[in-house]
């Protein structure tokens, strides 16, 4: 009974966190800019997984990393935090945080049709019924209060929003194959990742002088709980679960939580086919997930 709860609290805290982001990522943006915000959000990120790392005693599963290991983090880094990250956030300045968020949920649709030519899986009917569904409340939530008439929605921003859901479909098929420590994986991929965008800063130019203290803080806290310190809340839940599913079906309550949060503190009005949208999308998952 005592791990339930655990695994409760912890995914309570992930849930939570995540559903922070969305504010985070809208007031990083509008004081810092895309890229200083990623950069400093994916040193803290991989500062935070170092030390969790440490306090577990699995540094010593660094050294086990074969030049291939190192390689393929090299990789895996390039896709997620640099390539992906950059497209979402670009997604987040273009549209209102409502929005973008819950376009980039359809990542576990885009994961089955992918898994065909990667992990050479079978395609079930239910999956082009969920694709359906899915879609449908991709296209509830881009309207953006206009239902019928969505023409004045941000088209590049809409692109953007669900096709960041492909590189992280992508991001997590290569992840899967890859048979290291969750912890030990995510620390090189986030090291490779600072190292990227470390150097497209340099080449850039792009780091504001003076630094805004808001967008500082905002992107420290983007590092620590949307790619950092939540991971190891999450992955805690999961372990301590009786069943993952228990636990795994909470995280759709994180977008409905950030609407409330996105109305608040950066006073977005929130369009009544936004959680319409956000239904749609969920029950396309959950069927395409039903055993």
């Amino acid at each position: 009974m005592e791990k339930t709860r655990l695994a409760y609290l912890y995914a309570g805290a992930a849930i939570f966190f995540w559903a922070t982001i969305p504010t985070a990522f809208k007031i990083a943006l509008a004081n810092l800019g895309i890229l200083p915000t990623l950069t400093i959000a994916s040193i803290v990120s991989a500062a935070a997984l170092f030390i969790i790392l440490t306090s577990e005693n699995k540094l010593a599963l660094l050294k086990r990393n074969s030049p291939r290991d190192l390689l393929n983090s090299a990789i895996l880094g390039l896709i997620n935090p640099f390539i992906y990250y950059l497209i979402l956030l670009k997604a987040y300045q273009l549209l209102p945080a409502q929005v973008a968020q819950p376009l980039n949920m359809i990542w576990p649709i885009i994961l089955v049709f992918l898994s065909i030519p990667f992990l050479k899986q079978k395609i079930r009917a239910r999956s082009f019924a969920a694709l359906f569904i899915s879609f449908a409340g991709v296209y509830v939530i881009s309207s953006q209060g206009k239902l019928f008439h969505p023409a004045g929605s941000n088209l590049p921003g809409i692109l953007l929003a669900t096709g960041s859901s492909v590189f992280w479909a992508f991001y997590f098929i290569l992840n899967v194959k890859d048979r290291r420590e969750e912890a030990v994986k995510l620390f090189l991929n986030f090291t490779w990742g600072s190292i990227y965008l470390i150097i497209a800063i340099i080449v850039t130019g792009r780091f504001p002088d003076p630094v805004s203290i808001k967008g500082l803080a905002a992107s420290v806290y983007i590092g620590l709980f949307e790619m950092g310190v939540t991971f190891y809340f999450w992955l805690r839940a999961l372990q301590l679960a009786p069943t993952t599913d228990k636990v795994s079906n909470l995280v759709y309550l994180a977008p409905f939580l950030s609407l409330v949060l996105v109305h608040f503190i950066i006073k977005e009005p929130v369009y009544y086919t936004t959680p319409a949208g956000l239904l749609l999308i969920i029950s396309g998952i959950l069927v395409q997930g039903r055993k």
